[in-house]
């Protein structure tokens, strides 16, 4: 039988309109309700949904629940009594329990609706799946709000041209002949291959990520934050994002530069005669950047539809240069291009500068002194250049210029330079050759130190722009789809463009003009340009669009990574900026533009380049890192639809980046790093509470689980014992505003000042009742023990458990708390503070018996009497830390008086031991035994032997024996000795009452009975009559009497030595054998006795192990 209550909640439902011509009879429907089982069975449906499927499917805005079948009006129905009616008249439809004419089936969920976590809510997720990774369960019930349009952009327009249109640099117009010439061909290749290599690999990475679910907008930074965790995230999406609007600045720069430099030297002057000058250029630069910068950003803003349009243009221009090299290359293997420089010399030869011959090669390259102009001789401006200096070597006696010859710059395909470009040529500044150095006056020299590693830096930025497809993600059509596609594409299209054109530039060109980096001997023009076809105008256009194609793309992206880091919300201040308009970033956009404004305003950004080179590598290092992370850790979850990765590549790809952080520039890598540190602290520090299944957490759960199968559970050496503390806190519950509050908040100091911050930690509550009925109140309890802990900063772990008695709860924490070999060894109760107002002595045996199970369990037992005037983290103490060894228990007394001191609240003050012996012992001896066992401990205290004389016992030993019998003949005469009979009538009490938090029922009594005696807080008055005396003197054995004197003159000696202690450690006595209440009750009498009017006490009681040693 299927019945169908009205929730409470309201339903907020479509409603639909079904065809009846094309629905079946019986249509399934999913149903979702949130009351008891109980208010089920009488309950009336108000559901009205409809099936918009031909064959019966459910529409995508129903929430899963139970199976209804939704039975068309025509149909009879089969069971009057359980049917439910809709209300929606206009259908008019019933909706039975799914059954057919051989069997019915009979499904009610109600069951598993009592309470908040029940299996619905999977099925709610399962039906109403959209893809993509939710954190938790409170972000996924965030209010979305309005939902962004996608582009619905495809593998080409969405990631394979914005990916090629940014990689494709200005480097491969003006600076890839320059490092064939200083590298030579086949160290060229092998820079190519290694920059192409870390982004082909982090591509491979990033394909594996990816196709692991559903990518919405962030592409890299999500693909991390979702993999490391939100600190590693937020630190180098944020860097990611510097990187990406730093690097706008540098195209947009870049682009003037080409404008101002090479299309229009003339004309595009505002001010100043030679734009060479830098302070002049880097005028121009603001000027002509900064509106190129407004139009730029103009056509982001109006939209990512437009600027995918747009964007071909650009990258078209592009592809026509890359192609009119080709065609330069191919036509120069039978027509190469007229193109003259000038030699001087040989092995090696001086490449002369252009304007040294008035920028005319072909005549003025000469040996001769002399030349003729019309109808004059003039001195030659060669031989004028360079046999005028004293220190020339290349002028002969008679007035000749030794082995002075024209060569083509492009000899082409015709004649093949490749055997002659294959090997380096690096070389200092000023040099032409290895160890030679040249004169910058008239000949081309080194601008500037090269090596093969300083070249890779250089080379490098031209490989980076991969991320381009990635950062648009959430304007993909199919995300998991385009972005390993797309991207792998444009890296292998790119790479085979770099690689042919090393080879033929090398093939084409003359060695001594390659490493002219400026074009200083053929008029500042661009090597490519020449040997282009048909014009050099094409590679001028080219370059132009290359850097403002760029340019678009990376301020595209770049405000849509800030905004998904700004929705996740994991640094405060950039909240403003995960707004929307007409679903593109335009806050987010603004705060781009105007950061590479002032990139522009710089001008110099060539200084930054090494930088942002660095934070694109740190992106790169990561996406590498997290799919490594994720294919060695084998998480569930971990099942990328592309196959053709592995984690060895993975890790090569971030020993490639972070090699080539350091090749690039060491110090520019440390100040990325460092970023990316202050950054991953402050969100750490900010609490970024987010959980996203990230791989540190998995690696965190590896190490543990490595950790604690590597620590065994056999006792730890004796070296390697520390207190793992495993405190209980008592909780008491306000029922007027319904929450809770710590009992003793000082305790959690305690802890901290114990570990100082550090080791294995529990703050544990018992919560009586049962599980079911207290299990809501679980939570809140948890929660402020955790902020206990958190305040004191005390890093730990808080633990509630319920049991339907305190002891026996207390006894599960104890016996199984911990896991493997990490269990708590030292057991930390307070002392019973109203243990006198407790007629039956439950709590006195209570908190007996915790000590006695903690023994059984091998735990040291602490016993903080007076926690409430411990200091706290701020009090520093000045004073001595007094400690009273009467009985050994393994060294516990010294090894916690030692971390107590460390911490800096007891640093200040002095370690004294005492002992106890009796009058015959030689107390001398002891001292001197105890201080070189002190010395030998490495503990530095001062040793004092206190000696007991044997007396007769005092009166107030004798009255305090005479108050103790008088007490247990009173709990006798109650009849509360039977520890069953106590049960019975607290465990009645116990469910006839409201809940009591933990300890209440241990420590602090709960039943508070009225005395048969006057009596106050702390002391009590007793009027015997002489009958009455004699009869406690009866009861009162001289054991008893004996052991009574003991405790008080033990107390008085303390009181006397340590009255101005700052903290008095001592010996818990062994407790009694004797299980029962009056035993119990005459152990607390006894302890009591021996430790009143001290201020701050620690009694302790090993586990019967020593846990300090001599030894190193």
């Amino acid at each position: 039988m299927a019945t169908v209550n009205e929730g409470n909640e309201q339903q907020q439902q479509e409603e639909q309109t079904v065809n009846p011509s094309n629905r079946s009879p019986y249509h399934v429907k999913f149903n979702d309700n949130n009351q008891n089982f109980s208010e089920q069975q009488n309950s009336t449906n108000q559901d009205d949904l409809s099936s918009t499927s031909r064959h019966g499917s459910v529409s995508s805005t129903e929430k899963s629940g139970r199976f209804v079948i939704i039975k068309s009006s025509e149909v009879t129905d089969t069971n009057e009594n359980e049917a439910i009616h809709n209300i929606n008249s206009t259908t008019e439809n019933e909706k039975l329990p799914l059954q057919t004419p051989q069997c019915s089936i009979k499904l009610n969920e109600s069951i598993y609706e009592e309470r908040d976590h029940r299996p619905r809510t999977v099925l709610d997720q399962l039906y109403n799946y959209r893809g993509g990774i939710v954190p938790n369960a409170a972000e996924a019930e965030k209010p979305t709000g309005t939902q962004q349009k996608s582009a619905n952009l495809g593998t080409i327009f969405g990631v394979y041209l914005p990916c090629v249109q940014n990689i494709f640099g200005v480097i491969v117009f003006i600076r890839l002949f320059w490092l064939i010439g200083i590298a030579g061909a086949l160290q060229t290749l092998l820079i190519v291959v290694i920059c192409s290599s870390c982004t082909l690999l982090t591509a491979i990475s990033m394909a594996a990520i990816a196709t692991n679910g559903i990518v919405p907008a962030g592409g890299a930074y999500f693909m991390i934050s979702r993999s490391l965790g939100p600190e590693f995230g937020g630190a180098v999406g944020i860097l990611f994002y510097l990187g990406n609007t730093f690097a706008a600045s540098m195209y947009i720069v870049g682009a003037v530069e080409i404008v101002v430099k090479y299309m229009c030297p003339e004309k595009c002057r505002l001010f100043g005669d030679d734009v060479e000058k830098p302070i002049v250029a880097f005028n121009h630069y603001r000027i002509y950047g900064t509106i190129l910068l407004l139009i730029i950003g103009t056509c982001v803003l109006i939209g990512i539809r437009f600027v995918t349009r747009i964007a071909p243009l650009s990258l078209f221009a592009v592809v026509i240069s890359i192609l009119s090299i080709y065609a330069g290359v191919i036509k120069s293997s039978f027509s190469p291009p007229d193109l003259l420089i000038c030699l001087v010399g040989s092995n090696p030869s001086h490449l002369i500068k252009s304007n040294v011959l008035n920028n005319d090669v072909g005549r003025y390259c000469i040996e001769d002194k002399w030349c003729t102009e019309g109808n004059e001789t003039v001195l030659c401006p060669l031989y004028a250049s360079i046999c005028n200096k004293s220190t020339n070597t290349l002028c002969s006696p008679n007035d000749r210029i030794n082995d002075v010859r024209v060569a083509q710059g492009v000899p082409g395909l015709k004649q093949w330079q490749l055997s002659e470009n294959l090997f380096s040529h690096y070389r200092a500044e000023g040099e032409i050759e290895r160890d030679i150095k040249g004169d910058p006056t008239f000949e081309v020299v080194a601008q500037e130190l090269t090596t093969f590693l300083i070249l890779v830096g250089i080379y490098f930025p031209s490989v980076t722009g991969i991320m381009a497809g990635s950062n648009r993600s959430g304007d993909l059509r199919d995300p998991s789809r385009s972005i390993p596609r797309g991207t792998i594409a444009a890296i292998l299209t790119t790479s085979f463009v770099y690689l042919s054109n090393v080879i033929f530039l090398a093939a084409c060109t003359h060695s001594s003009l390659l490493r002219d980096k400026f074009g200083d001997s053929i008029n500042k023009q661009l090597v490519v340009s020449v040997l282009a076809w048909p014009n050099k105008w094409v590679i001028t256009i080219g370059a132009f669009c290359s850097t403002v194609g760029a340019g678009l793309q990376t301020l595209t992206g770049a405000p849509r990574l800030l905004q998904a880091v700004a929705k996740d919300d994991l640094i405060p201040i950039l909240r403003p900026f995960a707004k929307s308009w007409r679903g593109e970033p335009v806050p987010a956009l603004f705060l781009t533009l105007t950061i590479c404004e002032c990139g522009i305003l710089i001008a110099d950004v060539d200084k930054l380049t090494a930088l942002l080179s660095m934070f694109f590598l740190l992106c790169y290092g990561f996406v590498n890192l997290a799919c490594a992370l994720q294919t060695i850790l084998g998480a569930p979850s971990w099942r990328p639809r592309f196959r053709f990765y592995h984690w060895i590549l993975s890790s090569i790809g971030v020993f490639l980046c972070v090699s080539i952080m350091f090749i690039a520039s060491w110090y520019f890598a440390l100040i990325a790093m460092l970023i990316a540190i202050i950054i991953y602290k402050f969100i750490e520090y900010k609490g970024a509470e987010k959980e996203w299944g990230d791989g540190i957490r998995g690696l965190s759960m590896s190490a543990a689980r490595y950790a604690l199968y590597r620590v065994d559970e056999a006792p730890p050496h004796t070296k390697n014992w520390r207190p793992q503390l495993l405190a209980f806190i008592s909780v008491d519950r306000n029922d007027e505003n319904e929450t809770y509050i710590l009992r003793h908040s000082k305790i959690f100091n305690f802890l901290y000042q114990l570990k100082a911050g550090r080791g294995f930690v529990v703050a544990a509550s018992v919560l009586e009742g049962d599980y079911i009925d207290r299990c809501q109140h679980i939570a809140p309890i948890r929660a402020l023990l955790k902020s206990g802990l958190t305040q004191a900063k005390v890093q730990g772990f808080a633990e509630v458990l319920a049991a339907k008695d305190a002891e026996d709860g207390i006894s599960a924490l104890i016996q199984t708390e911990g896991l493997g070999g990490l269990r708590p060894n030292t057991v930390i109760l307070c002392w019973p503070t109203q243990w006198k107002k407790d007629f039956n002595g439950f709590s006195a045996e209570a908190f007996i018996r915790t000590i006695v199970i903690a023994e059984a369990r091998q735990c040291t037992v602490i016993v903080p009497r007076n926690i409430d005037n411990f200091p706290d983290n701020k009090e520093i103490q000045d004073g001595t830390i007094d400690i009273w060894w009467i009985i050994h228990d393994g060294g516990l007394l010294f090894l916690i008086a030692f971390l107590l001191k460390r911490h800096k609240v007891w640093s200040r003050c002095r370690l004294r031991l005492f002992t106890v012996t009796q009058k015959e012992d030689n107390s001398v001896a002891m001292k001197r035994d105890l201080e070189q066992y002190m010395y030998q401990l490495r503990i530095v205290a001062e040793v004092d032997v206190v000696e007991m004389e044997d007396q007769e016992i005092s009166a107030y030993a004798y009255e305090k024996s005479l108050k103790l019998a008088e007490r247990i003949k009173l709990l006798k005469d109650l009849k509360l000795a039977d520890k069953d009979l106590q049960l019975q009538a607290m465990g009645f009490e116990r469910r006839t009452s409201k809940s009591q938090i933990p300890m209440e029922a241990i420590i602090n009594n709960q039943q508070q009975r009225k005395s048969s005696f006057d009596e106050t807080n702390d002391q009590y008055h007793y009027t015997f009559t002489p009958s009455q005396l004699e009869s406690l003197k009866k009861n009162v054995t001289d054991s008893s009497m004996r052991k009574m004197h003991s405790a008080v003159r033990l107390n008085e000696k303390i009181k006397e030595r340590s009255r101005d202690a700052k903290l008095v450690l001592i010996n818990l006595p062994s407790p009694p054998t004797k299980q029962s209440s009056l035993a119990a009750y005459s152990y607390i009498e006894y302890v009591d006795a021996l430790t009143e009017g001290l201020d701050r006490l620690l009694l302790m009681r090993g586990s019967g192990r020593e846990v300090i040693t001599i030894f190193s």
